[in-house]
């Protein structure tokens, strides 16, 4: 058996919205197939291959509690980059210095978890 990673997907008020978000945060395009679509998904790298895509797929129901799996990016700079991805509109959480690494925990505009690492050198 051999399995792939395919897509990370987020559950979404407003799929176009953060997928522009994370489009920008990432340097990479929203797929244009889906600028078309109903409202009800985006996505990013759909059609690279070897690459997992980013879904963003409206749901009804509002995010209630703390994420059980978040994605963890690197940056050479962590503080500039955390400086960009708050000017996008994300929040600034946390700062932590464990385990040899630094990190900031922060929240998407729609208050999904993820964080912004830089290995100490």
């Amino acid at each position: 058996m051999s399995l792939g990673l395919a897509h990370i997907t987020f559950d979404s008020a407003e799929p176009a919205r953060l997928a522009a978000f994370w489009a920008a945060a990432l340097g990479r395009p929203v797929d244009p197939v889906d600028e078309e679509a109903s409202g009800f998904f985006a996505s990013l790298d759909e059609h690279v291959p070897d690459r997992p895509s980013w879904f963003f797929i409206r749901v009804p129901e509002r995010k209630a509690g703390k994420n059980r799996v978040h994605v963890d990016l690197t940056a050479a700079d962590r503080e500039a980059e955390v400086a960009r991805l708050v000017a996008l509109g994300a929040t600034a959480c946390s700062e932590h210095d464990e385990w040899g690494a630094v990190w900031t925990t922060m929240l998407d505009p729609e208050g999904n978890e993820f964080c912004v690492g830089q290995a100490r050198g």
